[in-house]
């Protein structure tokens, strides 16, 4: 038996034109399906609002994929501060 290892993988957080919706997208760089999550984390305009958003599901190995998307909650994004990726074979 294999133990499951966690392992870093591509991802991007995405500020969409208008600025109040981000794209959460991760690829599968590893040689076989995975279990994936991915966290990312936005300031915004407004500075006690600081969007995160985490994220998992499975993704077929070699595949790139939107993960989620997440809503400012009407405040324009400005920036991706904080962003994290992993698979589990």
């Amino acid at each position: 038996m294999t133990s499951a290892s966690a392992e870093s993988v591509p991802f991007n957080c995405v500020i969409l034109p208008g600025s109040e919706l981000a794209s959460i997208m991760m690829t599968n760089s590893l040689a076989s399906d995975a279990s994936c999550i991915v966290t990312c984390k936005f300031s915004t305009t407004k500075y006690d609002n600081n969007p995160q958003i985490t994220c998992a599901k499975p993704i077929p190995a070699g595949k790139e994929v939107e993960m989620c998307r997440l809503s400012s909650g009407g405040d324009k994004m400005v920036k991706l501060t904080e962003g994290h990726a992993e698979c589990t074979r």
